[in-house]
């Protein structure tokens, strides 16, 4: 569970549905697309904690996604008036229909415009790296955009979309907040306590450059990670098509979006970079002096974070802790 976040963030539901009920799904579409049958449905893995579908109905020559809130009923409503907010500035689904009360006892859930396209992830194992500088470039742009919306202070983000809270209280909350959750029995479980110091004494080490950057203000993605942007081709060239699931984002400093795209980039065998960051600068995004050091640091908020999690797998554990010290060793992560 995540430590020091609002109720509406905190996990709840070790993983989405992988199917809705007929008479469910019935009811859903009815609301949304009445005399219209379903032709096929599938779910889509990528869902974290909420529940997506694909769905083809007999009256559309497209599908459609359906997105199912099961994580908090609020999140349904920060995420429709994010996107009603930056719908013309940044590449997102556009949205059909939306229930955000839920109803009949089903929760909130939402019909989006189906996006042809694959996930910069797998765009990445093709190994192509013509389209993958081209797709790279375009992800920086799409960041850059993401961070020109403002918000009058730094928190996390409700319905509106609207600061509801500081993302922790007082000062040096990036800190603190790693220290709390080196104190998560389940990370000291899973981290060895020579690690452990080294965390506590790295993340300190950075607190004034943190503090720079808690002024800060800007739309925070929040999992800007490849999976979570849909690319495709246009005009010969590999664009950003969509960025998914803004159930994460915060107004903050757009450096940890930047972080946490980078987060498998390895110096000694660059994919994404320099083209991510081109695209970033171009797009007019800000990158401050050490930048590159500094975003991993500051990805220890998150990387921290999933540590205390309940119900890992060994295989996620292991990757979470390798990506943790090779930053506390400023090297490469190892991955086979």
């Amino acid at each position: 569970m995540t430590h020091g976040a609002p109720v509406e963030s905190r996990w709840f539901r070790p993983e989405p549905r992988r199917a809705l009920p007929a008479v469910v799904l019935e009811q859903i579409i009815e609301t949304a697309f009445p005399r219209c049958k379903v032709v096929d449905v599938q779910p889509l893995a990528d869902g974290w904690r909420n529940a997506n579908f694909r769905v083809r109905l007999d009256s559309m020559s497209t599908c459609v996604v359906l997105r199912v809130y099961e994580h908090h009923p609020s999140l349904c409503r920060k995420e429709l008036d994010l996107l009603s907010l930056i719908k013309h500035s940044v590449p997102t689904p556009e949205v059909i229909h939306a229930e955000p009360n839920g109803l009949n006892g089903i929760p909130p859930f939402a019909f989006l415009r189906y996006v042809d396209g694959i996930s910069f992830r797998d765009l990445k194992r093709s190994g192509d790296t013509d389209s993958i500088s081209q797709a790279a470039f375009s992800a920086g742009q799409a960041l850059a955009s993401i961070g020109r919306t403002t918000f009058p202070k730094s928190g996390w983000l409700g319905p509106g979309p609207s600061v509801s809270a500081p993302l922790l209280e007082g000062a040096n909350p990036g800190p603190r907040f790693v220290d709390s959750c080196l104190a998560s029995a389940n990370l000291q479980q899973r981290v060895g306590p020579y690690l452990r110091d080294r965390i506590h004494a790295l993340v300190w080490l950075y607190a004034p450059q943190f503090s720079s950057l808690d002024t800060e203000s800007r739309l925070v993605h929040g999992d800007f990670g490849m999976r979570n942007i849909l690319i495709q081709p246009v005009a010969g060239k590999w664009i950003v098509a969509a960025v998914l699931d803004w159930e994460f984002a915060v107004s903050g400093s757009p450096l940890t979006d930047v972080g946490h795209f980078l987060r498998y980039e390895r110096s000694s065998r660059p994919i994404a970079e320099p083209h991510f960051t081109e695209g970033y600068l171009h797009g007019e995004g800000k990158l401050p002096e050490g930048w590159r050091r500094l975003a991993r640091v500051l990805d220890f908020i998150a990387l921290c974070d999933s540590l205390t999690h309940d119900d890992l797998p060994e295989d996620v554990v292991a990757e979470l802790v390798e990506l943790v010290r090779a930053t506390v060793e400023d090297r490469d992560p190892q991955f086979v």
